[in-house]
């Protein structure tokens, strides 16, 4: 547990540009606060004394905003930016180094047993307001845009928009802490297909117009 809140501790100064101090970060950075008491919360759990987990989870919630049952299971490297509004779900599965923004939900769907909710993998960022539901994979460096919602695994390396989220680039490259930091910096898909369209247009415009041409000269050589 310790080695896992040094490695959260550090990904507060990597992972946050605002951070100034180590005193900041203790006394005023809910995002953390929640990641302690999580820690704490999920030690407990694990050895049997499941409502002093529940209670402490319940009182990180009502101080910081972020909801995180004690069962999920959370890797080294975790941070929560700004934090008000996230939650995480009792079968979800972080990998290390994930960044999740405000208004996150990593959630399930219906009222299924076992597996419920998602799995995601190293090096994640989930960008703020996103929603990640169900048992799913969410691969080793995605990044999920900024009001996203997934509903379906995404594959690694991948960067996904849009409702419901559709992966829009794939380039194969780990994520740079500048990269992690513009979860709202992704392609806007809605305007790539208006200009596709107006390419489209402009082309049936050109061909229509050469048309006409021909048929007018084709009359007067009639005439």
């Amino acid at each position: 547990m310790f080695e896992a809140l040094k490695a959260d501790f550090k990904a507060v100064f990597e992972k946050d540009p605002a951070a100034r101090n180590v005193l900041d970060v203790i006394l005023f950075y809910p995002g953390f606060h929640a990641i302690v008491g999580y820690r704490i919360a999920h030690w407990f759990w694990n050895i049997g004394l499941k409502n002093l987990a529940m209670g402490i989870s319940f009182i990180i919630r009502r101080l910081t905003g972020v909801e995180i049952h004690p069962a999920a299971k959370i890797g080294k490297g975790f941070f929560i930016d700004h934090g008000m509004g996230v939650v995480i779900g009792e079968t979800t599965e972080i990998g290390e180094d994930v960044l999740l923004y405000q208004g996150v939900t990593l959630g399930g769907t219906g009222k299924h047993k076992g597996k419920r909710h998602p799995t995601l993998g190293n090096n994640v960022v989930v960008g703020a307001g996103a929603k990640v539901l169900g048992p799913i994979n969410i691969g080793d460096n995605v990044k999920i845009g900024a009001g996203s919602v997934v509903l379906r695994s995404i594959p690694e390396n991948s960067t996904v928009v849009g409702i419901p989220g559709k992966v829009v680039r794939r380039n194969g490259q780990k994520l740079t802490p500048a990269e992690q930091l513009a979860h709202g910096d992704i392609p806007d898909i809605e305007s790539m297909a208006i200009r596709c369209l107006e390419c489209e247009i402009k082309r049936l415009h050109e061909e229509l117009e050469n048309l006409r041409k021909e048929i007018n000269g084709f009359s007067s050589e009639v005439s």
